[in-house]
């Protein structure tokens, strides 16, 4: 055996098996759709029901083109779809769940929503004023 082979026991594999068996009924993607004219991806799951994604929301794939997306693999019987001509896997567990990238990235996300200048932002932050505003950070941390 060489100095540096990884050897993996009857034990580790019994354990990963009964691991996996916790997740038998979590949705699992069958299908991948993109539509162009709306920069959708649509996913479809094996509950039937489908994720529609907004391309520039997830890590990769936002300067893509139609042919690089279309180019995907189902991965880990639907646990992960892969794009081999961008190098970017995204795992389905994490798209349901609402993650589309990793920390860096949906804080990047976030603070551009939070630039966001939009009529129904403004109205929000008017009403949330007319309501004594944010509470000052002593009167938040009391409370």
């Amino acid at each position: 055996m060489a100095e540096h082979e990884v050897v993996t026991t009857d034990a580790e594999i019994e354990a990963a098996l009964e691991r996996a068996k916790l997740h038998d009924g979590d949705p699992l993607a069958r299908t991948v759709e993109h539509i162009p004219a709306l920069n959708l991806l649509i996913v479809g799951l094996s509950n039937h029901r489908r994720l529609v994604l907004p391309i520039e929301d997830l890590q990769g794939l936002g300067n893509a083109t139609h042919k690089q997306i279309q180019n995907y693999e189902l991965l880990g019987r639907g646990t992960g779809i892969g794009f081999p001509d961008l190098d970017v896997d995204l795992y389905v567990p994490a798209l349901i769940e609402g993650v589309y990238g990793n920390r860096r990235w949906m804080a990047q996300l976030g603070k551009k929503g939070g630039k966001a200048k939009t009529e129904a932002k403004r109205k929000a932050a008017k009403a949330n004023g007319a309501k004594g505003g944010r509470p000052t950070r002593a009167a938040a941390a009391s409370a």
